[in-house]
């Protein structure tokens, strides 16, 4: 006897809930992955920058240090 609820019973309401849930989780994990993404870029170009300069001669030992330091100091 099925009573109606057909072959899978109460469950196809169990797999509405679970592609509402996907439908909403998908986006905001892409958008928080999005965001994170630049956050985690922008804080490393001034790094990069000031290893570029000191690389190709432009600051000393003692500047490259002390920018450096004052930079992860700022973070």
């Amino acid at each position: 006897m099925m009573d109606g609820w057909g072959l899978f019973g109460g469950a196809m309401g169990l797999w509405g809930l679970l592609w509402m849930g996907l439908l909403i989780a998908v986006p905001i994990y892409l958008l928080d992955a999005l965001l994170n993404r630049g956050s985690a870029r922008s804080d490393e170009q001034p790094l990069s920058v000031l290893r570029e300069r000191y690389a190709r001669g432009e600051l000393s030992d003692d500047e490259f240090d002390r920018r450096r330091k004052r930079f992860e100091r700022s973070e």
